[in-house]
């Protein structure tokens, strides 16, 4: 598994991967039984979000007719779609026993690897929080079983539930039991600089490092992320 450690501008670092859309893998130990169909259900539910999101694309969005129901359903598909693609990479961990790690050129190994660990122990502490609410409301929302119709708000907290609790399993693996190895990238170091730049010049700049890369969704995860506030 290769993992990417992209500078966002200001000294800030995202870790990024790219990995097929595939079934989330068992960790080291795991057993089949309950816990395969439970990661099944997951994996399905996860092909329904990109098969969705990828029909959404190809049509540039919901048809008119769709109404505001249609585009809702597709605000929410987007949003999935992004909360899968931001844990993705902690879900991969959790069956990785070595890694490599690309870091830019010019940055010490030691303060890559510091750099990887404190994004790990961040990601490990963010979603455990977050899995404790998530599953409070899921608690809730068992008092909507008896209505008919499906339960969307339980299916909602159990989406939520699944995916922060296969988050923190591979940040603590990415921690505790993962041996990382560390490449230099003249890449990454050059989206660095790319990163400064004005806005129409950045997306091209970024759009050729990705390339140079081999990373056919980066651009749009650097555009996305950098975004965000620090």
């Amino acid at each position: 598994m290769d993992v990417f450690l992209v500078p966002m501008g200001a000294g800030r670092y995202e870790l990024y991967c790219e990995t097929p859309h595939e079934p989330v893998p068992m960790q080291p130990g795991e057993t089949a039984g309950f816990r395969r169909r439970w990661a099944d259900r997951f994996s399905a539910m996860l092909a329904s979000i990109e098969h969705e999101r990828e029909r959404l694309e190809k049509r540039g969005g919901p048809s008119r007719e769709a109404g505001w129901t249609g585009r809702m359903r597709a605000r929410a598909v987007r949003w999935m779609a992004e909360k899968v693609a931001e844990q993705r990479l902690l879900w991969r961990l959790r069956a990785e026993r070595c890694v490599r790690a690309f870091y830019p050129a010019g940055l010490a190994s030691e303060q890559a690897m510091q750099i990887i660990r404190g994004a790990l122990k961040r990601d490990w502490e963010r979603h455990r929080w977050w899995l404790v609410w998530n599953s409070l409301g899921g608690l809730l929302s068992l008092a909507l079983v008896p209505f008919p119709g499906p339960n969307v708000i339980g299916l909602y907290f159990s989406f939520r539930i699944v995916g922060h609790l296969l988050a923190v399993r591979g940040a603590r693996h990415g921690l505790r039991e993962v041996r990382w190895e560390l490449e230099e990238s003249d890449a990454l170091a050059q989206l660095a600089v790319a990163a400064a730049l004005p806005s129409p010049e950045r997306e091209r700049r970024v759009g050729e490092l990705a390339t140079m890369l081999g990373l056919a969704r980066l651009q749009r995860f650097f555009e996305r992320t950098a975004a965000r506030p620090a």
